[in-house]
């Protein structure tokens, strides 16, 4: 019979936990009658013993099922995408409504902020009256409605996951690649989807700054996916520079209305319509990748995923007519100052997290969970990779509520973006691999 102790002592000694014993954990972990020393425990012997393919399997569906797990009966595939997390990634803004456009359902379950990392429900924030938590009657309303829906997951969604995650924070076990799995596709799998794709990110800018370690969570998560019934390709995406010009809430929400109002074009439409292809080639909606990836730049392009987007933004309680006049409904920060370079050259290096830290630091994000966010402040206009600039020419706006908080940016921008009197000999590729 499996118990806590049992569970631990097996981890201690370095043997497998069958099915029985982690569904047993993950649903004690839900109920609370794990408890925290215990939990913590588990954790640590997971990081410091990991597990095989089939346990780290056994551990992601356990978790999906220690709360609901929603099905849908809708007449096309219920898909989704996932990122690792990057500054100025707000592709979920975009690709949502272009995949609702091109005859696929997303009931996307997203996250807040972590570290230097915005998060999509805080940009959704941004947006006066709308609000991202919904009971699931709601949530299958708006879906419905909009073709998608951008949500926090509910207190009933892997609720294991939930205590886990918040017991990982304290005894630096967050690294652990099975956890990390198991964390990231429970909550995706309960959403009860028929196709899922991963933007691994990898760069100066995200999370795993090496390639090689992008590439290993790529497949474990790929690998785990498909393993419990879930379609799943990822695909691995450069992040060393800023995927959007623009960093902190509603200056990104702002670039996202720029590109579906055909104002813009540039990362954010590429990076949608490669996670976007893959997505509806998996499904059969469309016959190969590249024909999907075209699907979707056509729904971007001529307006379909921008009404979407529209039908979204008002059915989850925002502005009717928030796409024809978001500059009216958006904050604007009261001090915006311009950074100007202090010598001329090419830009050579961007250190993308320590702009993310930046955009926390003027009160974009949080370093503690209870931390407020003022939606207005952040960096805008930065400048890209290989660009040549001249003495005196911007680097970055920044958008601050002080003037004290604006110099403070200005010196992290600066730090931030190497200039140098050659150019790069070559620019990194958008699009890295494609895993699954």
């Amino acid at each position: 019979m499996p118990g806590a102790r049992n569970i631990l002592g097996r981890l201690r000694h370095g043997l497998p936990l069958d099915d029985d014993a982690l569904g047993w954990m993950a649903q004690g972990l839900a109920d609370g009658s794990v408890s925290d020393a215990q939990a913590g425990a588990f954790a640590m012997g997971i990081c410091a013993r990991g597990l095989d393919e089939a346990g780290r399997v056994a551990l992601t569906l356990a978790m999906r099922d220690s709360g609901k797990v929603l099905d849908w009966n809708l007449d096309g595939p219920v898909l989704d995408k996932h990122s690792t997390g990057g500054v100025g990634d707000c592709v979920s803004l975009l690709l949502a409504p272009a995949l609702a456009a091109c005859g696929a359902w997303v009931p996307m379950i997203s996250g807040r902020g972590l570290g230097h990392t915005g998060g999509t429900l805080d940009k959704l924030d941004a947006i006066p009256g709308l609000i991202t938590q919904h009971e699931e009657s709601r949530f299958r309303q708006i879906v419905a409605e909009a073709g998608c829906a951008i949500v926090g997951a509910s207190a009933d969604v892997a609720p294991a996951d939930r205590r886990l995650y918040a017991v990982r924070d304290v005894t630096s076990t967050v690294d652990s690649l099975d956890l990390i799995t198991a964390s990231i596709l429970s909550k995706k799998l309960a959403a009860g989807l028929d196709g899922l794709v991963l933007d691994v990110k990898t760069g100066s800018g995200a999370f795993m700054k090496d390639t090689k370690a992008a590439r290993k969570l790529a497949h474990a998560l790929v690998t785990t996916a498909n393993a419990a019934g879930c379609p799943t390709t990822a695909v691995i995406s450069d992040m060393s520079q800023p995927l959007a010009p623009s960093l902190g809430n509603a200056l990104e929400v702002a670039e996202v209305v720029a590109v579906l109002n055909g104002d813009k074009r540039g990362p954010l439409v590429e990076i949608s319509a490669a996670l976007g292809g893959v997505l509806l080639a998996n499904a059969g909606v469309v016959d190969d990748v590249q024909t999907g990836a075209d699907a979707i730049d056509d729904a971007i392009r001529d307006g379909r995923a921008a009404e979407r987007f529209g039908r979204m933004v008002a059915a989850m309680g925002g502005p009717v007519k928030f796409l024809e006049n978001s500059g009216r409904f958006l904050p604007e920060a009261t001090v915006i100052r311009e950074i100007t370079a202090r010598k001329g050259g090419y830009v050579s290096a961007i250190d993308g997290e320590a702009l993310g830290m930046a955009v926390v630091a003027l009160g974009g994000g949080r370093r503690v969970e209870t931390d407020r966010i003022d939606p207005a402040v952040g960096i805008a206009g930065v400048v890209r990779l290989g660009e040549r600039v001249s003495r005196g020419q911007p680097l970055a706006v920044v958008h601050a509520a002080r003037p004290e908080a604006a110099d403070a940016a200005a010196a992290a921008v600066h730090a931030a973006v190497r200039i140098d009197e050659e150019a790069p000999d070559s620019l990194p590729a958008l699009i890295l691999e494609r895993i699954g």
